[in-house]
């Protein structure tokens, strides 16, 4: 037997976190919240493409709680890069790069 990514045949994107600190809203009930990390104690079925995590978003202190990446739509400011915590402009927009190289534009919503 081989294995398809030794042997080059992996065709799927490679998994770029949104990083701690990134401002998401859930695409369900439009919650609010902050990227706080990444727990591998992975509570229900779903995981990130990683296949072994799950964000945890601080949804106001002390309240947290778990979701994947699916469940999460990024937040931009107006000038459509991502909002984050006690990040400078220049590392903002590089981490925006990195997260529009493999997120379709719908995932990215202006902050209200």
């Amino acid at each position: 037997m081989t294995n398809p990514k030794a042997d080059g045949l992996h065709t799927g994107k490679r998994w770029v976190r949104i990083q701690d600190g990134a401002k998401v809203k859930f695409r369900e009930d439009g919650r609010e919240g902050i990227i706080d990390g990444l727990t591998e104690l992975v509570v229900g079925p779903g995981r990130n493409p990683d296949s072994r995590t799950q964000y945890r978003i601080n949804i106001g202190d002390p309240d947290r709680t778990l979701a994947i990446e699916d469940d999460l739509l990024v937040l931009t400011g107006a000038d459509g890069v991502v909002l984050m915590v006690k990040q400078k402009g220049e590392y903002r927009r590089v981490v925006t790069q990195q997260l529009q190289a493999v997120f379709g534009a719908d995932r990215f919503v202006k902050a209200a």
